[in-house]
This record gives structure tokens, sequence and C-alpha cells, in this order.
């Protein structure tokens, strides 16, 4: 079985690399002609390649090009009247003679809609009629009957992800570009949501310097942060976290010798408010650390606590 693996990947690998030297300015051309459309990007196909369209659409419309995909059978029966003018459509098909995509160009052509051909066969009726022909001619698919699409559907789906980054790169798409598309995930919260939204502020856990042991305890318990400030909001002397404590204990098993300045970590790290939650969480990664402070890293006042389980 680890063989027949080895062997599929091995097949499907060879083929990307035949593609890849495929690859010339036709797709230059079909970038740039997505790129001035003033309409959106329609990907179609049927059966294993429709599969492989609606990840190319799904890639594509959220990496910062408008683009949806339209079923051919659907199509044909009404829904054509979804695709404008001043949309590009994307046919793809590796024998570019699949008979559901052929009868879908007759009106493409009266609509004036610029075609992008994505098949394996350069003289076939999808390229011929094609302003832009995308080729993926594969060697052999890795299906030992070279029947199941395999190497092809592949061939198919990087050449989308080839148009998708490209195009990316060309409209110089950024992190906040891309996560407001994804407000609902962990990437939305990291780059569009700000450490002021998620810090706690009510029932800050502070202590005096001067505090008892059983203060900290009592302090650090009620806070339920795992750990405590000294000092008070306006200014920031260090903190205590439940690892200080348990770091001085092993060090000293006698608490009645202990002190706040013994077991406090000085120059706690600091966040400004504003910053967004993913660099706040970037900079605990950074410092090993779970827990920032929020507020004045120069003045050293706090606002309040970010934690990276909030």
């Amino acid at each position: 079985m680890k063989q027949i693996a080895k062997r599929v990947f091995d097949i499907e690998i060879e083929s990307l690399q035949n593609v890849a030297g495929l690859i010339d300015d036709e797709f230059t051309n079909a970038v740039n002609a997505i790129l001035s459309a003033t309409g959106k990007l329609v990907v179609i196909g049927i059966g294993k390649s429709g599969l492989i369209g609606r990840k190319i659409a799904a890639t594509l419309a959220s990496t910062g090009t408008p683009s949806f995909f339209l079923h051919p059978g659907e199509a044909f029966h009404g829904d054509l009247g979804m695709v404008s003018t001043n949309d590009v459509v994307m046919l793809i098909s590796y024998s570019g003679e699949t008979d559901e995509v052929l009868r879908i160009i007759p009106f493409l052509k009266w609509n004036k809609n610029l075609i992008i051909g994505v098949t394996g066969n350069p003289g076939s009726t999808v390229a011929k009629n094609s302003g832009h022909h995308l080729n993926i001619k594969i060697a052999r698919e890795a299906c030992p009957l070279e029947l199941a699409p395999t190497s092809s559907t592949t061939a198919a789906l990087v050449m989308g992800d080839a148009l998708a980054i490209a195009l990316m790169e060309s409209r110089d798409f950024k992190q906040h570009d891309f996560a407001r598309f994804h407000p609902g995930g962990s990437l939305g919260r990291k780059l569009l949501v700000k450490v002021k939204e998620l810090m706690r502020t009510d029932k800050l856990p502070f202590i005096n310097e001067d505090a008892s042991f059983t203060d900290l305890l009592l302090s650090m318990s009620a806070g339920r942060l795992g750990m405590v400030m000294v000092g008070d909001s306006h200014r920031i002397n260090g903190v205590v976290t439940d690892g200080d404590l348990r770091r001085a204990l092993l060090k000293h098993p006698d608490t009645s010798t202990l002190t706040i300045a013994d077991i406090m970590t000085v120059d706690p790290v600091i966040i400004d408010q504003e910053e967004f939650a993913g660099k706040a969480e970037q900079l605990m990664i950074e410092k090993k650390i779970t827990t920032l402070l929020v507020g004045s890293a120069q003045n050293k006042s706090v606002v309040g606590v970010y934690q990276i389980y909030n």
C-alpha cells in the first residue's frame, strides 16, 4: 500500500512539473485580462473539473478576485443570467470537448465575454474559442486504468492556485485584506480585532510591594488571572505569576522570609490597547508568556490584561 501511495505522488509530481514547463505568455495575458476586467471571474466546469472549479472560485474570492462557480447544467437552464457582459469566464475541461461546457460557448460569444480555457488539449474546441488558453496537458493519470481524473485534476487545481496567487500579488493583497473576508475565524480575530476589544478590565488584581505572602495568595486567587500586578494602575513595578510563585516556593520553602520583591518579575511586557490581537499573540509567543499587560510601556501604566486564551 505504501508503494502505491508513493507511486501516485511521484506520477502527480511529475505531471505538475510538466505543466509548469508549459506556462507561457498566455498565463500572463490571462492574469492581465482578469485584472483589467470590471466584472467577476465566473468559473465553469462539470464532474471532477466542476469540483476543482468550485475550489478555484472559492480561493479567488478569498484572495481579492471576485469570483463564483457556475454549474453548466444549471447555467443552460436559466442561470446564464448571472453572467454579465463585463465578466471573464473560465471554462475548465481537460479534454476541451465536454458537451455541457461546449453548449455554453455560443452564449458567451454573444454576450461578449472573454473566455479563459483550461484544458489539456490546445487543439480542442474550448481552446480554439478561448481568448487565452492555459495548457494543463499531463503525460498520464495516476489511475492505473487511465480513467479516473487524478493527475489532470491536480494540474487544474494548481493552475487555479497559480492564477489566484499571481492576481493576489499583482493587487498587493495583504493580510488585513484577507482577514476582511474571514472575519469569523481565528485569522479575523488576529488581524481585525484590537487588544482593547478582548482585554479584561474589571477587578484587576493589584498588590503593594510590602504586602504579605497571604495577601499575595488571596489577591491571585481572587483575580483569576494566574497573576497579580505589583503597584497600581498608574504605575506598575512588576508582576507575580503563578510560575513565579512556584519557583519561589521551590527555592524558599519558608514563606515567612519571602517578600514580594523576591518573587516578582520586574519590567513586565506591556502592549498598547490599540494594537491588533495578532501582534499581541505574536509577542506572547516570542516572550513565551500567556499574559500581557495592556497600557503604556513608557509610563508603566495599566488599563487591562490580555491573555492568549481570553
